[in-house]
């Protein structure tokens, strides 16, 4: 008997109306568009806007994507993951909420929380669901209104971020496409460089942390960057090199947008020409668990089947890996 792969078979984005330029950040902060571009590569985010506005509403939008372009019915639907680090409330998970405003019925569905790399572990998670034949169709999104965690006081953060949702459709399949091989990995010391202070249970929420400015992204760029951009190229390479691929072999290296420096240093490790990566992180900067998932909705159409595609990441936690795919469908 055929081993049984888990493909993804369709991809749904959102991305909210409101941009937020850097000229618009710069009457808010200290900075410039020259150097956000610079240091960055980032020209503009989406910021989702309105009251009582929050993640699930872009992640619903990314599965209502994923239901008008294969008629899938939320009937079909038998689990929901949705990897987050905002999301609407404490509990419950924005993957329940996610759910019902989808009208997904029959699923069982949880929140990830990997950081930026939450949507490869959650993309990991779904595969072992699919492969162990425990579930039929799994939708797994990515979504972030990090927005609501940007304090726009800070220079050296508020720059980075934007709000998306996207999601992907993933199913059985026993033809040679599909998720091949992963790699994920994290430490747990690096969470002092990137972390939020407060509203968990070592500092619950009071009037003295958010005084304190205590519920904003706190990092420390230098070091996250350093680890970035050698923990993320190490697991392409390592990778690459165990399923026996050159550069050739790769039809697109899709990382995460957090940095464009720390992207292009990836691809040069991997000898990966720039035409073979996907960059969109001048328009969206960095949606956290939406980057790569986004990436896969705007590239879908120029995707074919049998596309080799590395998927690599690196997050708060820190976590970081990489995930090896043969692409399931002709986007066009």
């Amino acid at each position: 008997m055929k081993k049984t792969n888990a493909v993804i078979t369709a991809v749904g984005g959102y991305v909210p109306d409101y941009i937020m330029t850097n000229q618009e950040l710069s009457t808010m902060v200290d900075t410039t568009d020259e150097w956000i571009m610079s240091r960055v590569g980032i020209k503009e985010r989406h910021i989702l806007k309105g009251e009582g506005k929050g993640t699930s509403d872009m992640g619903v939008e990314a599965i209502k994507d994923i239901f008008a372009k294969t008629g899938t019915t939320p009937d079909e639907i038998d689990m929901v993951i949705c990897a987050t680090v905002t999301p609407d409330h404490p509990f419950p998970a924005t993957a329940n909420i996610i759910a019902d405003k989808a009208g997904i019925k029959n699923a069982h569905s949880f929140d990830l929380n990997g950081a930026c790399s939450g949507f490869i572990y959650a993309l990991d998670t779904a595969s072992r669901f699919i492969e162990s034949g425990a579930k039929k169709k799994i939708i797994v999104v990515g979504a972030d209104k990090m927005s609501s965690i940007v304090d726009y006081t800070d220079r050296t953060t508020c720059v980075l971020f934007g709000d998306a949702g996207a999601a992907v459709l993933l199913e059985p399949t026993q033809e040679e496409v599909g998720i091949k091989d992963r790699i994920l990995q994290s430490d747990g010391s690096g969470r002092v460089h990137l972390h939020m202070k407060a509203g968990g249970s070592v500092h619950p929420s009071s009037h003295e942390t958010i005084d304190k400015r205590m519920h904003y992204i706190y990092q420390e760029g230098q070091h996250v960057f350093k680890h970035a951009v050698s923990r993320m190229a190490d697991v392409s390479v390592e990778i690459m090199e165990r399923n026996g691929m050159t550069s050739d072999d790769l039809a697109w290296l899709v990382p995460h947008q957090a940095n464009l420096r720390i992207i292009g240093a990836t691809a040069d490790r991997m000898n990966l020409d720039k035409n073979k990566v996907m960059v969109n992180i001048e328009r969206y900067g960095n949606t956290t668990a939406a980057t790569i998932p986004l990436c896969l909705w705007e590239w879908e159409k120029q995707l074919k089947k049998g596309d080799n595609l590395i998927l690599a990441s690196f997050g708060a936690g820190f976590t970081w890996g990489s995930i090896y795919l043969k692409w399931g469908y002709d986007g066009k």
